[in-house]
Parts: structure tokens; sequence; C-alpha cells
């Protein structure tokens, strides 16, 4: 029998780093700021992009790009969290732009270019 979840994590040349927002209070003045915080580091992914048509209203159809990443299901990713990924030598950070669909090998992640913290 085949393992398709390791088939397709053969697939996954890319590398992926999770980087959210964590509250943190300080002890003398007890206000409350926010601070980066790793949560998972090089973990292999697979970034894919895809082209999607728009109606603009306009004589031309535009076209938009979708990206999605692959990730383990068993990674949490945070609503708003950073991702760092390497995709064949460049990096880029990305944030989450829709709900994750998670299946039993793999999630799929649509993400957006990382544009700061909200």
């Amino acid at each position: 029998m085949v393992d398709t979840g390791k088939a397709l994590r053969s697939l996954w040349e890319d590398r992926c780093t999770l980087i959210a927002r964590e509250a943190v209070t300080d002890p003398d003045t007890h206000l409350t700021g926010y601070c980066e915080a790793v949560r998972f580091k090089n973990e292999p992914c697979r970034l894919s992009f895809g082209t999607l048509p728009t109606a603009a209203g306009e004589p031309l159809a535009a076209v938009g790009q979708t990206v999605k990443v692959f990730l383990d299901p068993a990674l949490e990713i945070p609503p708003g969290s950073k991702l760092t990924i390497t995709h064949k030598g460049r990096t880029e950070e990305y944030t989450q732009s829709g709900k994750a669909a998670v299946y039993s090998a793999h999630q799929e992640i649509p993400v957006e270019l990382f544009g700061g913290w909200a």
C-alpha cells in the first residue's frame, strides 16, 4: 500500500518558519505589549502559485494570483501569523489569508504577502 502522505511530502522542497505575535505583560508597569515568537522553524512545505481571472469591470479581464502553502496537518497556524517561506532560494514573508483546509496527509493554507502586523 502506498503512503500518500509520505509521497506528497517528498515534493515539499521549500522551508517555512512561523512567527506569531504574543502578548507580554510588563511586571512593573502591568502594561501589555506584543513580541514576535517563533512557533516552528525550517519545516518542510510546498508553495503553490495559481492564477485566477477577475472581473474588474474594465474591457480587459485582469488576472490575479493565488498562493497556497502546503504543510504538515499537525502544525497549528494561528490567524494573522507571519510565515517566512524560502522557495527556490528566495525568501518571502506571507500571512494567512483564509481558513486552512486540513486533510489527513496535509493542510492547504491560502496566503498573501505580509504587509505588516495588524
